[in-house]
């Protein structure tokens, strides 16, 4: 995707080839600066502060810190290290685990002396299957789009939109937004409810920068706007991402997730998810199991923001002493779910649903 015109990826390897570089996504929409990630601390706190967030683009960056360690030592012992400081880094987004099992089982057999090499091979493999799989997502999300737009010819198709899963939460395009961005591009009209998404704001913040570089339409809404919006109609769909679904079609998202598919069920809205294939743990049966990421109670009491003089500040929004719980994110469950939006198609939130579309995942036997 593309920022004043030239495109860019969220993540990407620096052209002295020694470090890695990121857009510092706290910075935005605010300030547009980029980051050096020369060391395997680098790419941790990166994650851990949030300066990269989404599912995917975590994903990518623990494969990268696994290319920056290797490039500090190529031991065992060092693999092993950089390993578990990544893995700890956010607890929710099953693409952590993911990428760094993968890139474990893909280093460990190696030579420590070929090991860099294969590290980067692999980190470039997964940025570029990333972005190949969220243009596959989009254009099996247009389909659905195409038929909303359909039956309502000359009319706006009405998106709403929780978070940001965005191209800035993965390597390119998005899952959410790709669908969005191709109808966008193929000439239907669409215009998107952009939930602010508190505590951290990643769609009044992400969302709404990116659309706007982008060209398509947009509204930024408070988050309990949607409920309203979809008892007056102005809503045709529903579209979110997601950290973790588990085999059982439930779904792990930003906090606020499960409130939007309650409206939407309650109002008839279609309710979708959309998700590259390494955002589902089939290890899970049951999102009540996933473990629920508790983050810093001061991204609810301050709030960052530019004031008319251009200056960056943050500032308190709550009473001295008044403390703040921030789970970040909450389960949906399979049963509120319209359908799981997938780089192979869109299925029900089911395991037979999911089966369909990734067999190979079906126990031996069955």
């Amino acid at each position: 995707m593309k920022v004043n015109g030239t495109h860019y990826r969220p993540i990407w390897q620096a052209a002295d080839g020694d470090a890695v570089e990121i857009i510092d996504q706290t910075k935005l929409p605010h300030a547009f600066e980029t980051l050096r990630l020369s060391s395997m601390a680098d790419a941790a706190h990166a994650i851990k502060a949030m300066l990269v967030r989404g599912a995917p683009l975590i994903g990518a960056t623990a494969a990268w810190g696994l290319w920056l360690a290797m490039r500090e030592d190529a031991s065992d012992g060092n693999l092993e290290s950089a390993y578990t400081t990544l893995m700890a880094t956010r607890p929710t987004a099953v693409n952590l685990r993911w990428a760094l099992d993968a890139g474990r089982a893909k280093l460990a057999p190696l030579a420590p002396d070929t090991r860099v090499a294969a590290a980067k091979t692999f980190a470039e493999q997964v940025c570029d299957e990333d972005a190949e799989l969220n243009h596959a997502i989009g254009r099996h999300g247009l389909e659905i789009i195409r038929e909303i737009a359909a039956k309502k010819p000359g009319q706006t198709v009405n998106i709403l939109t929780h978070c940001n899963a965005g191209w800035l939460a993965t390597v390119d395009w998005g899952t959410a937004t790709s669908p969005i961005y191709q109808a966008h591009d193929e000439g239907i009209p669409v215009h998107v409810w952009v939930d602010e998404t508190r505590p951290r704001n990643q769609g009044a913040f992400l969302t709404a920068w990116e659309l706007n570089n982008h060209g398509v339409p947009h509204t930024v809404i408070v988050d309990n706007a949607g409920g309203h919006l979809m008892q007056h109609g102005k809503v045709d769909m529903v579209i979110t991402g997601t950290d973790r679904v588990t085999s059982n079609g439930d779904v792990a998202n930003k906090i606020g997730t499960y409130l939007k598919a309650l409206a939407a069920h309650d109002n008839g809205v279609p309710f979708y998810v959309a998700l590259p294939s390494p955002t589902i743990d089939w290890t899970l049966d049951d999102g009540m199991k996933i473990e629920i990421e508790e983050r810093s109670g001061e991204e609810v009491t301050k709030i960052p923001g530019r004031l008319d003089d251009g200056t960056l500040v943050a500032v308190t929004i709550t009473p001295k002493g008044s403390p703040a719980g921030n789970p970040a994110f909450d389960v949906t469950p399979a049963r509120l779910v319209t359908g799981l939006i997938t780089e192979r198609g869109v299925c029900a939130a089911t395991p037979s649903g999911l089966l369909s579309l990734f067999p190979e995942h079906r126990a031996a036997g069955e």
